[in-house]
């Protein structure tokens, strides 16, 4: 069931998995992508191990507000950015008081491990712990692959088979050469996600805020907030120079990487990403 939360001057839509009172655990998404991206089934896994669990549409994303008014800058051009990571990290800080968690362990993947990066650091106190997946302190500490940008780069499809095509020329270039693809996963989430909002220039615009945020590192050498840090060995997207630089960063962060995983989380891992995401949480 879709929920909605003021947040930051916007409206968020989430929902739950697990009883209220558990261990709050946010789930934040990556660029582009839905809440539903956090698969259901690992959202399961997390709850029977004792977290109430969130996840949410980011701004121009699914079912919360989108920001069609603004107009996306051309490349080069040098009009400002609609929003920065930073006011995406806000939005979520505003979602905390909405749910009315005064701190969260925070799971944030790709573009959602730099919103989490953020908000550790404007909101240090609203944050337990921080696991960062297959991420990065900035785009220039891991530089995407030719055929990862050029992926990236592709004009948004309009018609919902064609979204579908896309997604899964997407999944087999950056997701996990080591692991199946799951075609059928790919289909029915690229499919789900079109039904429920279909925005390509909300993704623009949120990689637009990436592009015009500027280097984490040294703000997040700063934090006190225990960390973890998930990173694929064969990620095109966000090589894993970024999941290194973001361990180097945060004092005493744990660097697990994973060989064969690209960028996506394949099932066959979702135990050891769920025994490592509990052994943080439940350290306090």
């Amino acid at each position: 069931m879709t929920l909605r939360a003021p947040a930051n001057g916007i409206e968020l839509a989430y929902d739950t998995f697990g009883p209220p009172g558990e261990r709050p655990l946010l789930l934040i998404m990556g660029l582009g992508a839905q809440r539903i991206h956090w698969d259901d089934d690992f959202c399961a896994l997390l709850a029977d191990r004792g977290h109430h669990v969130v996840r949410f549409d980011n701004r121009d994303a699914g079912e919360s507000t989108h920001f069609r008014e603004a107009a996306v800058p051309a490349s080069g051009a040098r009009r400002p950015a609609p929003y920065l990571l930073d006011d995406m990290a806000d939005d979520t800080a505003g979602l905390l008081d909405a749910l009315g968690w005064e701190s969260a362990h925070v799971v944030g993947a790709s573009m959602g491990g730099m919103i989490a990066q953020s908000l550790a650091i404007r909101h240090p106190h609203r944050v337990r712990s921080l696991t960062s997946i297959m991420s990065t302190p900035s785009p220039r500490a891991a530089p995407p692959t030719e055929a990862a940008m050029t992926v990236l780069m592709t004009r948004g499809a309009a018609d919902r088979e064609s979204v579908i095509r896309q997604a899964l020329l997407t999944w087999e270039t950056i997701g996990s050469p080591g692991y199946p693809l799951d075609r059928e996963r790919i289909a029915r989430v690229a499919a789900l996600s079109y039904d429920r909002c279909h925005d390509p220039a909300g993704t623009a615009r949120q990689l637009t805020a990436i592009m015009a945020s500027g280097d984490r590192a040294p703000l997040l050498k700063e934090l006190a907030v225990r960390a973890l840090v998930l990173h694929g060995e064969a990620d095109q997207l966000v090589p894993l120079s970024g999941g290194i630089a973001t361990a180097e960063a945060i004092p005493e962060a744990r660097l697990i990487t994973f060989p064969g995983m690209g960028h996506d989380l394949p099932r066959p891992l979702w135990p050891e990403f769920v025994d490592a995401i509990d052994e943080l949480t439940a350290a306090g």
